[in-house]
């Protein structure tokens, strides 16, 4: 089963805190939620013995069982927050004289109506309780047979390939594209100008694709590359096609006229991926000017007529069987040079399961997640062959099938990671997603509890999400600076099984206008995803009393119920909904159990005062709208540990008092809020933390900033930007030891602090800092860190008058993609082994300097093995016009003969 343990985790959690909270509870209140918790504890043991099996392998009756059970416990759990917002929404605020008496008198008149009504509840539940456990005969599971034995994966897997192995065995199909595309009107003039890549999905089409686009939009004007999904919105996507080809801002984009407009006569390679209908093709192709010979355009499709009729159909072929072999092999092993299989034991029962997989690199990829912390034992790999099923040789591979293959990795992983899979489903098709997002979501739907004292909720977040990644059910999107995933994405394939056990379960309730499922009469979670469905239809029909998450996408958004009509949210997210024409957040004061409240982009100006009502508020996001500053009640929301907002959002005072919160960014200090760097030292649970500063800096900001640093003992990602002035930063003498992220702009150190060393900051990935003097010995300790991924030092040597020479040895910088040295007061030379990983490199180039220190302008840049893209600033000043040329003839001859051909941006250079 998927979710059949619905809320009774969270449940269990909160009857226990019921009994050992201060909430005067009656005898009988308390001695039914003593049998409560023990019930439901026994229930939630036989759930997971039901859930480890398949929903097509498990007996009918327990599946109606676990059905009433998970719903029961949704229930229980409505009840239990309705109480705990009552009791807590009317403690007697902390006021004095004649307002205090008032409180408190009617606080004693209100509470025991609130107990008296949980007590009729409990009794409630309890005969509920009863009533489905007499059904299942006391929870027995009657056919033990029938449970599938568990697959565990090694948790040592954790992220352990960071390069894409799916490319293996595309190369041939590349160049096969590649030469339609430039023999076309070249060669045969025969040839269409438009490629229709066909295949089924998880067969790589969007891959080659984009290794084509890769390859070929630099012999173009412009290009683009755009999904279009099942149900697209046209508008929509035309002005992201506009908005790569122009390079604009989607703001400033009208639309289709302008589009033809400026691609007429123009050389342009667009890609449009996963058509799967013929008509959304027209509508594309009657925009797209076809009237020249420059123009080249890709699509990919599941469907032969939809690639027959557009044109040029290209039948992607699945995986020869030695590249499945290495796809397998390297995804378990671990390691590119093996192309066959260390354990000769294995070598039989892997070419079995690949057979199955019939040549498709996402079934291969899925088992190869499955098998990869498994014993190497050639009996378990036959279990998991066996289970596979039939019917995928020969390349028969169907959907069907495939479901099977995903769904054998998705049994296999805990309840905890199936529920918050299944919560992708209310995102849409080809939807990029934000990893901080998701984890907010999940834990405001009570989908993470921490097993161990002291990790934090999100923490353990992180590491759901990552076991995801891990077993490949999630694909990561990485920030190219500090190596972690920012946004990830979900395979149509892993949708589509998503979404299919969703329904069933009555997990998630989608209205999309494509294949929306059928209300339940209990709608627990509803996504509406764009306007093609009637949603004032469907959403009449539907009670939202129920509903604990509302997501809706722009293109729904007219259809959003009323606020009112809502019980117990606990989940709204609008983000990128248009909320500037008038349309108000009427009732939002009413979600009393809203713990995520995502606005982001909605342009909305101005938010209700009633928002002091969300006291259990804890993620809220209004980046990228006119709210110019938040309202006084926002420092009230003791619960709230994550506030997202951008930095020209003025918060109030009083933001001290958010003793819970984990991220506030991006914080503005202007000159009325200059006490909030007081302020924050309270905050010691930050964990991430941006402040941009406006006011002119001096010495008292310096010291409550200095006094704010030492106490954030737990902060792993931390900004600081002061805009006015210098801020010394030598008094912050304590090291934050689980730094991820330190970037310092407009903050100076005297030279580089002791407790930036290896030993101190083994997670440190991202750093930017300014000192006024730096040695060769600072420079090696800076490149003994040992997840440093980017690095932005400035060395202030104009008011010192030194220069010196740096060289970068060998072993230093293991991990260093991004590198910039500007301002570093002296030239850089790069030896043997120095920086492998490098591929981003911006170098100051003293040219005076660089000779008179190095001998020459030889610095050493064709030993950086991964270089990519190289910008140099040559440094005139003492230098003549002669050792200008000699300079940068050195820096282009150096970069033409490296073995990666680096893009070259070299400027300051002097020209006849």
């Amino acid at each position: 089963m998927e979710v059949v343990t619905g809320a009774l985790p969270s449940v269990l959690y909160k009857l226990g805190e019921l009994l050992v909270g201060e909430y005067n509870l009656q005898t009988e209140v308390r001695s039914g939620i003593k049998f409560l918790k023990s019930e439901l504890e026994s229930m939630q043991v036989a759930l997971e013995k039901i859930s480890e099996t398949p929903v097509d392998q498990l007996d009918k009756q327990d599946r109606i069982w676990a059905r009433d059970v998970r719903e029961l416990s949704y229930d229980i759990e409505d009840n239990i927050d309705t109480f705990i917002v009552r009791i807590k929404g009317n403690e007697p605020a902390k006021n004095s004289g004649f307002t205090k008496f008032i409180d408190k008198t009617l606080g004693s008149l209100i509470q025991p109506k609130i107990r008296r009504k949980i007590a009729t509840n409990i009794r409630d539940i309890k005969s509920r309780v009863e009533e489905v456990a007499n059904r299942r005969d006391r929870y027995r599971i009657l056919d033990s047979n029938a449970i599938a034995k568990p697959v565990r994966v090694d948790p040592r897997a954790f992220i352990r390939y960071e390069k894409s192995s799916e490319l293996i065995g595309i190369e041939e199909a590349r160049d096969e594209v590649i030469k339609i595309l430039v023999e076309c009107n070249e060669v045969s003039k025969k040839q269409d100008q438009i490629v229709s890549i066909v295949g089924f999905g998880g067969l790589g089409k969007t891959t080659l694709a984009n290794v084509v686009y890769e390859k070929l939009k630099e012999k173009f004007n412009c290009s683009a590359f755009v999904s279009v999904s099942q149900a697209p919105e046209m508008e929509k996507l035309f002005k992201e096609m506009l908005h790569q080809l122009t390079k604009k801002s989607n703001e400033y984009i009208n639309g289709i006229d302008e589009l033809r407009e400026f691609l007429h006569k123009k050389r342009y390679l667009i890609v449009i991926d996963d058509i799967w209908d013929i008509s959304h093709w027209k509508a594309i192709r009657r925009v797209l000017p076809l009237d020249s010979d420059g123009y080249r355009i890709i699509i990919t499709t599941r469907n032969i007529r939809v690639a027959e009729q557009a044109g040029g159909a290209y039948k992607m072929k699945p995986l020869c069987l030695d590249n499945s072999r290495k796809l397998l092999y390297r995804r378990i092993f671990g390691n590119e040079d093996k192309d066959i299989c260390p354990d000769e034991q294995l070598a039989e029962v892997s070419d079995r399961i690949l057979k199955k997989c019939g040549g498709v690199p996402l079934a291969i990829i899925t088992i190869a997640s499955l098998l990869v912390g498994k014993e190497r034992n050639k009996m378990e790999w036959y279990d998991v062959c066996n289970s596979i099923g039939t019917g995928l040789e020969e390349n028969s591979l169907d959907v069907d099938n495939m479901r099977k293959i995903l769904s054998l990795s998705y049994y296999d992983m805990p309840s905890r990671l199936r529920t918050c899979l299944l919560y992708l489903s209310v995102f849409p098709e080809d939807y990029t997603f934000d990893k901080d997002r998701l984890i907010w979501m999940w834990i405001a739907e009570g989908f993470v509890q921490c097993e161990k004292q002291g990790v934090r909720q999100f923490e353990m977040g992180e590491n759901y999400l990552n076991e995801l990644v891990n077993r490949s059910m999630i694909q990561p999107i990485y920030d190219n600076d500090s190596g972690m995933i920012r946004s990830c994405h979900v395979h149509d394939m892993v949708l589509d099984l998503t979404r299919s056990l969703s329904s069933e379960e009555n997990f998630i309730t989608i209205l999309n206008g494509w294949d929306h499922t059928t209300p339940s009469a209990k709608v627990r979670r509803l996504s509406l995803q764009n306007g093609k469905v009637d949603h004032d239809t469907a959403g009449a029909s539907i009670s939202m009393q129920q509903v604990r998450s509302l997501i809706i996408f722009p293109y729904a958004f007219d259809s959003m119920p009323s606020l009112q009509r809502f019980g117990v949210l606990r989940v709204l997210d609008l983000q990128d909904c248009n909320l500037s024409h008038g349309i108000s957040l009427k009732y939002l004061g009413h979600l009393l159990q809203l713990r995520y409240l995502g606005l982001k982009n909605t342009r909305i100006t101005k938010l209700p005062e009633e928002i002091e009502n969300l006291q259990f508020l804890q993620t809220f996001d209004v980046r990228r709208t006119n709210i110019s500053c938040l309202p006084s009640a926002i420092v009230k929301l003791r619960h709230l540990m994550c506030l997202r907002m951008y930095d020209e959002t003025r918060v109030p005072n009083g933001i001290g008092r958010l003793t819970s919160i984990e991220e506030l960014s991006i914080l503005g200090i202007y000159h009325s809020s200059t006490n909030i760097l007081e302020e924050l030292a309270h905050l010691t649970e930050l964990r991430v933390l941006d402040v941009t500063c406006y006011v002119e800096w001096n010495g008292s900001l310096e010291k409550s900033l200095v006094k704010c640093l030492h106490k954030l003992k737990k902060i792993q990602s931390l900004f600081i930007w002061v805009k006015s002035g210098e801020c010394n930063l030598d008094a912050w003498v304590v090291a934050p030891r689980h730094l991820r992220r330190l970037q310092l702009w407009g903050c100076c150190f005297s030279k580089l602090p002791v407790w930036i060393n290896p030993s101190l900051l083994a997670d440190l990935s991202v750093l930017t800092i300014s000192v006024r003097e730096l040695h060769q010995e600072d420079l090696e300790v800076l490149g003994r860190l040992p997840a440093l991924r980017y690095l932005d030092p400035t060395v202030d040597y104009e008011d010192l008058g030194i220069r010196r020479r740096f060289t970068v040895g060998a072993s230093l910088f293991p991990c260093l993609v991004s590198c910039k040295f500007m301002q570093f007061g002296g030239p850089v030379v790069f030896q043997q082994g120095a920086m492998p990983r490098l591929a981003e490199l911006w170098l100051d180039f003293p040219v005076r300097e660089t000779r008179e220190m190095n001998g020459g302008f030889d610095l050493g840049l064709g030993n950086l093995p991964s270089l990519q893209t190289v910008r140099v600033f040559l440094q005139s000043e003492g230098a003549n016009k002669m050792e200008m040329k000699e300079a940068e003839a050195a820096v282009r001859y150096s970069i033409g003969i490296h073995p990666n051909g680096p893009s070259l941006d070299i400027r300051g250079f002097l020209r006849d």
